[in-house]
């Protein structure tokens, strides 16, 4: 197969589905309102609730959802072949993602900027809204420590990454400033910006920085899981103009042109991919295909953590509700586009498939050194470019997106421990500066828990997160369809996902619980059925809900504006 024939069906799709498919989406299902107030405006207070630029917006929710999954989970699958992996991440982002996202944040937008779990209360009840938010947190949970312990690896692999993956963050203060404090426009410091972050990508191939062997008992991986949960409590207190929307804006610039560069290197390369359509020659330790295909592929074709960003951090910054279909649907279609970029890294980038099969020997072997080692190849035989900073590149994209999910998801995290200080008439809780704290002690726990003080302890719950992930995409398309049938809308294209999503992870779910049960992971397999009983639990309560709505037919008014009379839902 031709890797150019298979980058330009994926764009096309893509392309074809923005296009055509999200105006039906947007303007016959959603119906979104140009006038509707959204609470960016209705509740504007500078810190959480700021109107946005939707190119800026577009950035912090595009960068805060891809993170490291949608390389990871595709640089995983292609072990079965790449048309698998390939098909779910088109029809999946299309069909799916595209829904979900933009879904989720209409939702919010539609009801103060709540979070989908506390959406859940007035949509079905309190009991689900409770079980649905401790599933949402153990999923951020896993987030945030695992993408920590990804981080601090990529880190020490690749020391060369270090300086422009913090040195990003002095050129996103001043990008904040320049635009919120000084009216400036967006063209001149975004270019100066981007100049700046590649001249740091040369400093840091050049000047690599590496941690102490050992501070304190911890070696260099432990302490750089420490010193990025630091920043990322500072960094989720901050106001979101100072530091979250111009870093995300910024990463959000650096992706696309990454993606170009990598793209324009497969066009000039030329490379064949030399993995199998379809894998007959597994390692033993693969499981199978159905259904381990949908969840190992989550970010990159559905997940239910974004529908996290978007009803938690993007819905309170949406300028107008138009914006959704902008901001919502094509963040999927730019998460779905970096999943083909990892497809095609780690099944064109080496020479033969010889290589490709020394490489992938087990289940683990991908992942990202799969992604940046045939990356790197790529861009240096396309491009002319020496092959370590190709590599080096790659590397500083993924720390930076995977760095951007921690900001989001440890704000998230707190949004979360507020809410409950709300529900349960907790004064300490809503503080956020406790909130923060005990968000970001959570995270390290886990990421030490089984690590010995190495900061790994996180990964121990790595096979849970594709699973949780999608079980909570699934019930998100099911609170979005009671949400439509409410208001006399049609499901078919939030409950066609749904089923087919619940389907595939229960059986996932089920499986992992076997293999962690005949693998004495009693703390894994425990977990497996919290999670499952939980997410079963609010899945029956919200199809009662459906059904009751669908007999009762909808409301006969639907809400106001959120906060004042300024337009309104058109039917």
């Amino acid at each position: 197969m031709n890797a150019i024939l298979l980058m330009a069906v994926g764009l096309g799709a893509f392309a074809l589905g923005y296009v055509f498919y999200s105006r039906f989406i947007a303007t016959r299902i959603f119906r979104l309102d140009p006038a509707f107030e959204t609470p960016a405006h209705a509740m504007e207070a500078g810190i959480d609730y700021v109107p946005t630029n939707r190119w800026v917006l577009w950035g912090h929710h595009f960068t805060s959802v891809a993170g490291a999954a949608p390389i990871v989970g595709p640089a995983i699958a292609v072990i079965w072949g790449w048309l698998p992996a390939f098909l779910w991440v088109v029809f999946g982002t299309v069909f799916f993602a595209g829904v979900h996202d933009a879904g989720a944040l209409w939702a919010s937008v539609r009801n103060r900027g709540k979070s989908i779990g506390a959406l859940t209360e007035s949509v079905v009840g309190a009991r689900a809204r409770s079980l649905f938010m401790i599933v949402i947190f153990l999923l951020l949970l896993m987030v945030n420590a695992v993408f920590a312990i990804v981080i601090a690896g990529l880190f020490v692999d690749f020391p060369a990454s270090v300086i422009p993956a913090w040195f990003v963050i002095a050129v996103a203060l001043g990008i904040g400033w320049l635009l919120y404090r000084r009216g400036v426009g967006l063209l001149w410091p975004s270019l100066v910006a981007l100049a700046l972050l590649y001249g740091s990508m040369f400093v840091g191939d050049a000047v690599p920085l590496s941690l102490p062997g050992e501070v304190a008992g911890l070696g260099p991986a432990g302490q750089w899981v420490i010193l990025l949960f630091v920043y990322a409590a500072i960094a989720s207190l901050l106001p979101v103009w100072v530091l979250l929307q111009p870093r995300d804006y910024i990463n959000g610039l650096q992706l696309f042109i990454g993606l170009l560069i990598f793209f324009a290197a497969v066009v000039l390369f030329n490379p064949t991919v030399v993995a199998p359509a379809v894998n007959t020659g597994l390692p033993g330790d693969v499981p199978p295909l159905l259904p381990l295909l949908f969840v190992t592929i989550a970010c990159g074709a559905i997940s239910g953590f974004h529908g996290l960003v978007a009803s938690g951090t993007t819905s309170k910054q949406l300028d107008k509700e138009t914006d959704v279909r902008f901001v919502g649907y094509l963040g999927a279609v730019g998460e779905g586009a970096l999943a083909l970029a990892a497809i095609l890294a780690c099944t064109a980038g080496f020479a033969t498939l010889v290589e490709w099969e020394a490489f992938y020997t087990s289940f683990a072997s991908g992942g990202l050194p799969a992604f940046v080692q045939g990356g790197g190849a790529i861009i240096a035989g396309g491009l002319g470019l020496p092959e370590h900073f190709g590599q080096t590149l790659l590397a500083v994209m993924a720390v930076l997106f995977a760095a951007t999910t921690m900001d989001t998801g440890v704000r998230l995290q707190r949004y979360i421990i507020q809410e409950w200080g709300v529900i349960y008439d907790i004064r300490a809780l809503r503080d956020r500066f406790l909130a923060t704290f005990i968000a970001v002690a959570a995270c390290v726990a886990l990421a030490f828990g089984a690590g010995g003080g190495a900061g790994t302890g996180g990964l121990i719950i790595w096979p849970l997160f594709g699973t949780t992930n999608q079980l909570l995409a699934a019930v998100t398309l099911l609170v979005l369809s009671v949400i439509l049938m409410k208001k006399g809308r049609r499901t078919i294209f939030t409950l066609a996902p749904f089923a087919f999503l619940i389907t595939m992870t229960i059986l996932a779910l089920l499986y992992q619980a076997a293999q962690f049960w005949r693998n004495e992971q009693y703390f894994l397999f425990f977990m497996d059925i919290l999670i499952l009983v939980a997410t079963i639990w609010v899945a029956l309560e919200s199809l009662g809900t459906l059904f009751r709505s669908r007999r009762e037919g909808p409301d006969e008014e639907e809400e106001r504006p959120v906060g004042a009379s300024v337009g309104g839902e058109r039917a």
